[in-house]
Parts: structure tokens; C-alpha cells; sequence
């Protein structure tokens, strides 16, 4: 009997309990909790649990956690994502072309050797250098090789001095045996009339200096309109570019200018 007793006290206690709970939760607005039956796979959020918001500190476990603070229960029993958020990207901003103000610089295109021959590197082998080079000629003897594009000057002793030159085009190469009749610092140029045909766009005189195409020096071969110049595109010395002179580089035909004198014998080969 009192076994039976006992029982019907702790139902109704559970009871009390149950519709107190319930009292509260329907006061604060809160839904009833759903069934979540096991099979489901994604795991349910833990329930904010809440109470009437003037209750006292009741001691902290269950029954604080039934009728405790409801703003101090949300703080710790609050629900968080599932899933992460994915990440927000920031839009870089995009830059437009600055504008060139008036008169401003330009930047100039830029050219290659392919595009500009005035870009070439100058061959080294074209440099002034002393050469073994074996000759029946006395020294102070010009030899030209046409063909490799080096004039010779014979030093004695099976050497020479070798210089870099450009030569005649196809069609206006020549060989023979010269002296040197005439030199001329900076010398004038008058196109002959046979020139003046091919290319009336070249001036009737030209003073000297540096723009002169004869360049810095020249030495006259003979009677001939022939030269050993000088010239103002050291880019051409190595190639077929001429109408039958000599070309070299400012430089070099100083050198050699200040090294032969008039008479002295030039081969053309």
C-alpha cells in the first residue's frame, strides 16, 4: 500500500512538473518541441529552452535550466549552423588606361635589329687588330679583300694591321692595283652625274662634317672617283652597300689616315 503511494506522489509531481513547463514555454511564445524520429540522418538543433524572465537564480542544473533566465539560457543553449558559410569574395576594383595630358612624353615604340640594321651589334671580328699575315708587299701597302671584307695594311714581318670594312654592291666591284693620290680631312662630296641618275634624291654638294657620308677622313685612289672614307653608318661595315668605294669606320679610317701617305700602293682583290 505504501509502495502504491509512493508512485501516485511521484506521477503527480511529474505531472506538476510537465504542465508547468508547458505553461512557460506557451508564455514566451516558444513553438511545442516536433518529434525527430531516429532514422533521420541530419542531427537536430538542441532546443532554447525558456522561462518567465523575472524567475530567481535557482541553483544552476535542471531546475534552473526549467525555470531560469530565458536570455541566459539562449546564450548557451543557442543553436549553431549546420554548415559552414562560404566565403565572400571582395570585387577588386577594376583600372582604367591613365590619359596623357597634353604635351606629355609619349613612350616611343620599341625597334629590334631585325626592324632597325642601326640596332645591330658591331661584329667584334671587324675590329682593328694585328694579324699574322703573309705578303711579298712592302710595308705601308693597302690590300683590299673584297670578298671578306677586310682591308689589310702590311706591317713587315708577316704581320699586318686589319681593319673591317663595307665594299661595293653587286655590280659596282672592282679590283686593280691604285696609289693613293689625294687626302682629305672631312672632305666635301659632289654626287658624280652617273650617281646623280640612279638617285636624284641626293643632294649636287654637300659640305663635310659629321652628317657627310665620306665621314671623318678620305683617301683618293688615283684618277678614279674611288675612295677609302669614312663613314656615318658604322652599320654597314661587313655588307656590300657602296658604289665602288672603301668604307670605313670613322675610327678606323683615322688611324689608318694617320699611318700611309700619298703614294702609297693599294691592291684591290
Amino acid at each position: 500500500m505504501l509502495q502504491k503511494s509512493a508512485l501516485a506522489l511521484l506521477a503527480g509531481a511529474t505531472f506538476l512538473l510537465t504542465g508547468i513547463h508547458q505553461a512557460a514555454a506557451i508564455d514566451a511564445g516558444l513553438p511545442e518541441p516536433s518529434v525527430i524520429y531516429a532514422n533521420q540522418n541530419v542531427q537536430p538543433p538542441a532546443p532554447v529552452r525558456t522561462a518567465y524572465a523575472d524567475r530567481p537564480n535557482l541553483g544552476g542544473g535542471f531546475i534552473q535550466f526549467l525555470f531560469g533566465d530565458p536570455q541566459q539560457q539562449a546564450g548557451r543553449y543557442q543553436q549553431q549552423p549546420m554548415y559552414p558559410q562560404p566565403p565572400v569574395y571582395q570585387q577588386q576594383p577594376s583600372y582604367e588606361p591613365r590619359a596623357v595630358w597634353p604635351g606629355e612624353p609619349q613612350a616611343q615604340p620599341q625597334l629590334n635589329a631585325a626592324e632597325d640594321p642601326r640596332l645591330r651589334p658591331f661584329n667584334p671580328i671587324y675590329e682593328k687588330q694585328l694579324v699574322d699575315y703573309a705578303s711579298k708587299e712592302k710595308p705601308g701597302t693597302i690590300i683590299i679583300d673584297t670578298p671578306d671584307k677586310f682591308l689589310f695594311l702590311i706591317e713587315g714581318d708577316g704581320k699586318a694591321l686589319r681593319y673591317g670594312i663595307g665594299v661595293g654592291k653587286p655590280g659596282f666591284m672592282w679590283s686593280g692595283v691604285k696609289t693613293i693620290s689625294a687626302k682629305r680631312e672631312w672632305p666635301d662630296w659632289t654626287p658624280p652625274a652617273e650617281m646623280l641618275q640612279r638617285r636624284p634624291d641626293l643632294p649636287r654638294h654637300m659640305a663635310g662634317g659629321p652628317e657627310n657620308p665620306l665621314g671623318a677622313r678620305a683617301m683618293y685612289l688615283g684618277s678614279t672617283l674611288y675612295r677609302i672614307h669614312g663613314s656615318n653608318e658604322p652599320w654597314t661595315i661587313g655588307t656590300n652597300v657602296s658604289s665602288g668605294c672603301i668604307r670605313m669606320r670613322n675610327q678606323d679610317v683615322i688611324d689608318l689616315y694617320d699611318r700611309v701617305h700619298v703614294g702609297a700602293k693599294v691592291v684591290v682583290m
